[in-house]
């Protein structure tokens, strides 16, 4: 992995955690115990921090960024599908933040709900717990599966175990 220390800020990773090779991380972040980082995510704590929980998936292409007064906060048992952007929001627990969505400045996403796929929450719209957010802009709709969602936290958990253990690079 490119890892990057920024001054005085200095990536925190969890020695259970994965972090892809391919990944980059830059400055203040804290990556938790068993979390996964995969192919080509940026993790950016340039002028914020930014923190990834426990057991949470950030996933292929994902860019994860913060700001001078927004820190960007993903919590435990949650999954940032493919190409995702987040910066200076928050994901509570349990949430799922779709492939190819967008969250910005101070949205929060709720304990257990689902960011759609290429969905945009724009800066400041609060997703309930539990709740789903579609659409361009995203439009809150009440009720979730959540079960599915942490179903899919421990597949990259396990997922995680095995990249650690599997993964050799053969050129």
């Amino acid at each position: 992995m490119a890892l990057y220390a920024l001054g005085d800020a200095v990536p925190t990773i969890d020695p259970t955690a994965f972090v892809h090779p391919d990944a980059t991380v830059i400055g203040s972040v804290t990556i938790g115990p068993e979390s996964t980082v995969w192919p080509a995510v940026v993790l950016r704590g340039d002028y914020g921090s930014i923190t990834i929980g426990a057991r949470t998936s950030v996933q292929d292409g994902t860019v994860i960024h913060a700001t001078d007064e927004l820190p960007t906060v993903v919590g435990d048992d949650c999954t940032v599908g493919h190409l995702a952007h987040l910066e200076g929001c928050v994901v509570e627990d349990g949430a799922l933040v779709g492939s190819g969505s967008i969250v910005l400045h101070r949205a929060r996403i709720g304990r257990g709900a689902l960011v759609g796929a290429g969905a945009v929450v724009i800066g400041g719209t609060q997703v309930p717990p539990g709740a789903r957010a579609f659409g361009v802009p995203a439009k809150v709709v009440p009720g979730n599966d959540s079960a599915m969602q942490i179903l899919a936290a421990e597949h990259y958990v396990r997922n995680g175990r095995r990249y650690r253990e599997q993964l050799r690079r053969i050129d």
